[in-house]
């Protein structure tokens, strides 16, 4: 038994090389409708294997890769032939054409082939790229490094599959993403209030940047109507169209319907956002523990959040603050420390990030918290006193102002380790 179960692993890995150094993955296209205007204005490609084979479906397709540890190959497979068929069928400008990235493939150098596609057709399309909210937590530096190139390439964003994980609605403004895609299918799996609370977060986050909303998943009358209450401007299923080749000659227009974010702007370290703040006052950390601790508890108090801290040294790490933030993993998406020494699992839960000597964030102590919708973060800078520990005073600001929170904990995340 077990040598047959080997030899069917072995079969379908030669299979997927086969696939792969044929050149034999191809796209399919299903439509993107403007639910207020019923027009087309983007196509998701979506990758298949040859026809009638064993791996024409993506997902045999992925988990062939996965076997072979082929995953990236295959993800750039997907990328080219869905560029080359939009290319070929002169999609243009006529919509927008939404393409996956696996979050490891987003990490790591492209082949030069999807490079030179890329760089075609930054004017010959218009693209936006998806991914995945579990994305943030594989790889959350990477992840974020990788998007601020494509979109300084100009590229759109779209995260996929809001709805998977409701507690993890507070990595929404990480991704900033462009198009906020609400998964219908996996939405009516929730209760009423579960429901509520992801419609909710994901139009308050869509309202603050001017993003669109996208329910996938729409077969029936019934589910176009959801969508709308749920607040959706564009919507994708089997309602308006199967995965197909790209229509010929192309008729429509998206008019840019997609607002791209502009490249934000990074800081080296969060006191740089508030170094010449009228709000800044001196203290000492004895003073200032609570404080931290206050706004660290507002994590726990209700919706899932986001916590990022910044720790100065391990050492700073004592047992006490090593099990609150145990605690806290316990209850965010994503709980996260840095600093001099800390390890890549500082605590059960926790993602840590470490610091070479002499980085400007050694001196810093910061915690921040974002949820899906309020944010704060206390932002400290040792003035380097030589006395007890309790009497070190600092620098500092206390801010609710949510972009500024967000811009601290990115500066802080571009430091946590990969999984």
């Amino acid at each position: 038994m077990r040598g047959s179960r080997w030899c069917s692993i072995v079969d379908v890995v030669r299979t997927i090389d086969e696939v792969l150094d044929g050149g034999m993955v191809r796209s399919l296209y299903q439509p993107i409708v403007h639910l207020d205007s019923g027009r087309t204005i983007g196509f998701e490609a979506l990758g298949r294997g040859p026809r009638g084979s064993a791996l024409e479906s993506a997902d045999q397709l992925l988990a062939a890769a996965d076997a072979s540890q082929l995953t990236p190959v295959l993800d750039w497979a997907w990328q080219i032939a869905a560029l080359r068929g939009a290319m070929d069928a002169q999609l243009g400008h006529a919509a927008h054409l939404f393409i996956n990235i696996e979050p490891l493939t987003l990490t790591q150098p492209p082949p030069m082939e999807l490079i030179e596609l890329l760089e075609a057709s930054q004017d010959e399309l218009d693209i936006v790229i998806e991914v995945t909210e579990r994305s943030l937590l594989i790889d959350p530096a990477g992840l974020i490094r990788g998007l601020g190139r494509l979109r300084e390439l100009g590229f759109g964003v779209a995260i996929d599959d809001i709805g998977a994980r409701p507690e993890s609605l507070a990595l929404l403004p990480f991704v900033a993403p462009d198009v906020i895609k609400l998964d219908l299918r996996l939405v009516r799996e929730r209760t009423d209030r579960e429901i509520a609370a992801i419609v909710g977060a994901v139009q308050h986050d869509a309202e603050r940047r001017d993003a669109l909303i996208l329910a996938e998943g729409i077969e029936t009358e019934e589910h176009l109507d959801r969508a709308l209450v749920f607040g959706a401007h564009l919507g994708q299923g089997w309602f308006f169209g199967e995965p197909d080749r790209l229509p010929e000659p192309m008729l429509t227009t998206s008019g840019h319907l997609i607002h791209r974010a502009r490249p934000e702007p990074t800081v080296e370290t969060p006191f740089a956002l508030v170094a010449t703040s009228s709000r800044r006052r001196t203290t000492t950390k004895r003073l200032l523990l609570p404080m931290s601790t206050y706004i660290e508890d507002q994590a726990s108090a209700g919706e899932p959040a986001v916590v990022i801290s910044a720790f100065q040294s391990v050492e700073q790490l004592t047992p006490a603050v090593v099990a609150r933030y145990e605690h806290l993993a316990q209850q965010c998406c994503l709980v996260g420390a840095v600093g001099a020494g800390i390890s890549t699992y500082p605590a059960r839960g926790v993602r840590g990030g470490t610091l070479p000597d002499g980085h400007p964030l050694n001196m810093e102590w910061t915690v921040t918290v974002v949820g899906p919708h309020d944010a704060a973060a206390l932002i400290a800078r040792d003035l380097g006193d030589r006395v007890d520990e309790p009497d070190r005073r600092f620098e500092y600001v206390i801010t609710h102002d949510r972009p500024t929170v967000i811009a601290a904990a990115k500066s802080l995340i571009a430091h946590i380790h990969k999984e």
